[in-house]
This record gives structure tokens, C-alpha cells and sequence, in this order.
């Protein structure tokens, strides 16, 4: 159950991901960014706003390397060509690497570096709860042992699917250009954190 569910989820979340970017253009989601950039300086304040939209764009940078968007520098070289074919050459490198859906898709990962970064900005209070959250699970599973009560392994199933359906969700949630208010984000670890803890209570554990 576990396994048909992750897999389920990873296809429909990569096939949202592909089709996301076919649907907006690539200034739909740089003014997403600025509407909630705006929003998190009104609410963190300019210097925590600033510190997330830099951390966003070292992000972007660093995952410039492995996206599927086309670099100029990979387009053939027109050298030693006639005008004719150099001249198509050039028309044909033009419609695939300045082409409106990988646009798209570069915008749609910056948005969602942006609202990661802003996530992180949360990390040291969600690190907090989901170790607490860790914890209990893992007590109540030493109790369960300890008194020889029957483990449950259909809600065990059941949690860590709705975790996995709830991760992959987020996913999808963070390059969907509408906006999000600011305390929607750190809503979501919270969430994942307590059906984890849930799971690993209901794991089957030998006294």
C-alpha cells in the first residue's frame, strides 16, 4: 500500500510539474514572487524578507546545473557554415532555448526557491516540534512493546501515506503561482511531522 501510493504520487506530482509551466507564463510567477515578497516584509520584517529573497536566489543559482532549461553555450556552433544554414542554425537555437514553457519552468523553480527559503526561515522552531513530535512517537512504540499491546499495522500504512500524499501535495503547492499567506508554509512540516510521529508509534516493535 505504502509503495503504490509513493509511486502514484511521484508520477502525478511530476506529471503537475510538467503541465504547471504549459498553463502560466513566466511573468505570472516572478509576480507571485513579488506579491508574497511584499507579504513576508510585511510580516518579517525587511531584513528577514531580504535575507529569503537572497537565500532564494543562491538557490536558483545552484540548481541552474541541473535543470532541463537549455543554455545558450550548448547550442551548436554556426562556424564554418554558410549564411543560409548558419542563419537557420541560429533561428532554430533562438525557438529552443528562449522557448516560452522552459521560460516557464526557470520562473516556476525560482518561485519555488522562494517559498523553500522562506520555509527554512522557520526551520529552528519546526525543528523543535518535529523532534518532539519524533520523540512521542518513538515512546509510545517502546510503551506498546513494553506491554505487549498489538501493534497496528494498517495505521501504520495509513499515516505514512497520508504523509507521503501531504509531501508530495507541498511540492505541488510550492510552484503553484497563487498566494499563500505566510503561515501556511510552516503549517505544512507540522502536519508531516505529526504523521510521522503517528507511523512510528504504530511501527511494529519486538519487546
Amino acid at each position: 500500500m505504502i509503495r503504490a501510493t509513493a509511486v502514484l504520487s511521484l508520477v502525478i506530482l511530476l506529471i503537475l510539474l510538467l503541465y504547471i509551466p504549459s498553463t502560466h507564463p513566466p511573468q505570472r510567477f516572478v509576480a507571485q514572487i513579488r506579491i508574497e515578497h511584499e507579504a513576508a516584509t510585511a510580516f518579517w520584517g525587511t531584513d528577514p524578507a531580504t535575507r529569503i529573497l537572497a537565500r532564494a536566489v543562491r538557490m536558483q543559482d545552484a540548481a541552474a546545473d541541473v535543470t532541463p532549461i537549455p543554455k545558450a553555450a550548448d547550442a551548436p556552433s554556426t562556424t564554418g557554415v554558410n549564411n543560409a544554414v548558419a542563419q537557420e542554425m541560429a533561428s532554430v537555437n533562438q525557438r529552443l532555448f528562449n522557448n516560452p514553457y522552459f521560460r516557464s519552468v526557470d520562473a516556476l523553480l525560482l518561485l519555488g526557491s522562494y517559498r523553500l527559503a522562506t520555509l527554512l526561515e522557520w526551520l529552528p522552531w519546526l525543528v523543535a516540534f518535529a523532534l518532539a513530535t519524533a520523540a512521542d512517537g518513538w515512546f509510545v512504540r517502546l510503551i506498546k512493546a513494553k506491554e505487549f499491546v498489538q501493534h497496528d499495522p494498517e495505521m501504520f500504512a495509513v499515516y505514512a501515506c497520508l504523509a507521503i500524499i501531504t509531501l508530495c501535495a507541498t511540492v505541488v503547492g510550492f510552484v503553484v503561482p497563487i498566494t499563500l499567506p505566510p503561515l501556511v508554509l510552516p503549517c505544512v512540516p507540522l502536519v508531516i511531522s505529526v504523521l510521522l510521529g503517528r507511523a512510528l508509534g504504530c511501527f511494529h516493535k519486538r519487546a
